[in-house]
């Protein structure tokens, strides 16, 4: 229960992949900014490989529960943010990338155990409580977990909102035979409240599938059935790029377009979370001409077969063009580290550098850098708008295929590479040079400024997404209070 002397207490829970954990992090400090008092909870191994790319030792005992705080820095700006750590119910040191399927079944049926124990120790801390859990949409578990302990639950999704809708009106999907059928229909979508007619390949990889038995299909029917539990939804998006499809489902639930949720100062951030040791490529694109290098990385999961690996690495090779490739060990399995063709380094000669990991921001923001060659994830495209930087769309599971629609057909700041038949190195080459050529690719950079001006003025102090965290914040203090004149009356 609240009381009157301390400040709202908001658990924050993120999903254990280095694209929710960022920008969870990121609204935590918002909110602690804002005069609310947060615990912020990562996963042992999260925190582990954390810690490891920062080069501290995590812990003496191996189980991730060490003693450093990745928000030492905030606080000592003045930010109430506690931190610690649950076990996601797999030993710290088991490898989650090479074993998805029994990583996604840990967080399905045993994660809940864990977080059940320590929010209610949280709420059983005397002068202390906490008022309301913000847990990532994914998640089977929070409205319940909520509800046990009195808490308002928050669900925070770290997709667009198209994603977010087309989830959540997989009931209708079904009836008008659009998903999980052996014979689905190809026709388009055309009934899903706010959103245009779709094609069925622009749906989530998920949503194409016809075999729905997968674990993932399980956190996904069984977290969109939580969801409509929630006492509010933020949406790290911005009302300006999903205008109708934000609409609709503000009719539906109370739903916050927060986004894009960045660190202060974009390209440095005061708290880490980066699961990898970061390499700096900054001095190498000092002496690249502007708008020259094609930036290429595959985000921070999601696996490339090997021969999609090779063409484009020969695409890359064709195209002439200077490039910075984050290579991943892990890229094609963990169990394969060397994947590049033979003799590929050797030839590439000084026109690119090729590192494991690296400071996305940084490296999008650097003068030097012209075209994007992504994943498509969706922190990797507002982080591309926001530097202005157009895109190269090569999608390989879950959102990407539906965040590559919006990049290529509703805001035109990118090219399609693939439609996943089969990519052929001449077709890389050919697509990289339409993007970094000055004259065809203008068109892509012309349409991206102006959708960064978007995303800028939505966190401008009157814009759209500042107030839609102002009216969020009114709107969970009204709620707090109400709940505490219920217990106080009772």
């Amino acid at each position: 229960m609240a009381d009157n002397h301390r400040k709202p207490h908001a658990i924050i829970i993120p999903y254990p992949l280095q694209g929710h954990v960022n920008p969870s992090v990121h609204l935590a400090i918002k909110l602690a900014s804002r005069g609310f008092a947060v615990t912020f909870i990562n996963t042992q191994s999260i925190h582990h490989h954390t810690v490891k790319a920062l080069d501290q030792k995590p812990d003496g005992d191996g189980d991730g529960n060490g003693s450093y705080d990745i928000f030492a820095n905030v606080r000592r700006s003045g930010h109430d943010i506690r931190y610690t750590t649950v076990s996601d119910g797999l030993p710290v040191g088991f490898d989650r990338s090479l074993n998805h399927d029994q990583f996604m079944a840990s967080l399905l049926h045993v994660f809940s155990a864990h977080v059940e124990e320590i929010v209610g120790n949280i709420v059983a801390t005397p002068g202390e409580g906490a008022d309301f859990l913000i847990a990532d949409t994914f998640f089977v578990w929070p409205s319940k977990v909520a509800e046990k302990f009195g808490l308002l639950y928050v669900s925070f999704w770290t997709e667009p909102a198209l994603v977010f809708t087309l989830y959540y009106h997989m009931d209708l999907l079904r009836i008008n035979g659009h998903f999980a059928c052996q014979d689905c229909r190809e026709d388009p979508i055309d009934y899903i409240p706010g959103v245009p007619p779709l094609q069925p390949k622009d749906m989530t990889s998920y949503l194409q599938e016809s075999d729905t038995s997968s674990t993932c299909h399980q956190i996904i029917f069984n977290g969109f059935q939580d969801v409509k539990a929630a006492d509010f939804i933020l949406c790290n998006t911005v009302q300006e790029l999903e205008p109708g499809t934000v609409a609709a489902l503000q009719e539906q639930k109370p739903f916050y377009s927060i986004g894009p949720v960045f660190p202060e100062g974009f390209t440095r951030s005061d708290v880490a979370t980066s699961l990898w040791p970061e390499s700096d490529c900054s001095q190498w694109l000092d002496t690249k001409p502007p708008g020259s290098v094609l930036y290429v990385s595959f985000g921070s999961y999601a696996h490339l077969s090997r021969p999609d690996l090779e063409e484009i690495a020969h695409g890359l090779l064709l195209s002439k063009v200077d490039f910075v490739w984050v290579l991943r060990t892990d890229i094609v399995s963990s169990e394969d580290t060397d994947p590049l063709p033979d003799g590929f380094k050797q030839e590439l000669g000084d026109r690119a550098i090729i590192i494991p990991w690296c400071s996305q921001n940084a490296v999008l923001s650097h003068p030097a850098i012209g075209g994007f060659l992504t994943h498509c994830g969706w922190n990797s495209i507002l982080e591309s708008i926001w530097s202005g930087v157009p895109m190269l769309c090569f999608p390989l599971l879950t959102d990407q295929f539906t965040n590559r629609k919006l990049v290529v057909s509703d805001w035109k700041i990118g090219l399609n590479l693939s439609d996943r038949n089969k990519t052929t190195r001449e077709e890389v080459a050919n697509k990289i040079s339409q993007l970094m050529s000055q004259d065809s690719g203008s068109k892509f950079k012309n349409a991206v400024e102006a959708l960064k001006t978007k995303l800028e003025e939505a966190l401008m102090p009157d814009g759209s997404s500042t107030k839609d965290l102002d009216q969020f914040i009114v709107d969970i203090k009204d709620r707090i209070h109400q709940k505490e004149h219920l217990s106080n009356d009772a």
